[in-house]
């Protein structure tokens, strides 16, 4: 369902549509038709701990206590059911290692190693302009405490 919206956005590409008093490209059209597909695995693919698992596993396989000791900060439940997600998603597979004790590991997918590409354009992103997302946070921050100030003085009168 979701490569039929693609295509049908794909196919109309530019083509230009009168909707509601603006004017849309059936792209935009055919992107907003398919969140409700989509939105449920970029909810899964993108949260915070799905992101860091995913870029750890990257590398080479790793066991579940590694990855819970790299990951500072991540309880064991939300570990399990972050590759649970993973798992189900076909992002991750699921290796039993029959030792005493048992160890499980975990590795990617071809699927899960095909977002390192966009990952990792996120990262560079972030890292280019973090120093701008800073200055931002400053500048919004100061606002919303000017504001806060100003009502205060204003209450008082």
């Amino acid at each position: 369902m979701v490569s039929a919206v693609y295509q049908v956005s794909r196919t109309h590409f530019g083509s230009r549509k009168y909707t509601e008093g603006n004017l849309v490209t059936l792209e935009e059209d055919s992107i907003l038709a398919s969140i409700p597909l989509i939105r449920p695995v970029l909810d899964q693919i993108t949260d915070k701990w799905s992101i860091m698992i995913l870029t750890l596993l990257c590398p080479e396989p790793q066991r579940f206590n590694a990855i819970k000791r790299r990951l500072c900060g991540v309880t064991q439940k939300a570990l399990t059911q972050t590759l649970r997600r993973l798992e189900r998603n076909g992002l991750v597979t699921r290796r039993v290692i029959p030792v005493s004790p048992i160890a499980v590991e975990y590795s990617l997918t071809p699927l899960g190693h095909s977002l390192r590409e966009p990952f990792t354009a996120l990262y560079v992103w972030t890292v280019d302009h973090l120093a701008d997302i800073g200055e931002a946070q400053g500048r919004f921050d100061k606002r919303s405490k000017d504001v806060a100030v100003e009502a205060g003085h204003n209450g008082r009168m």
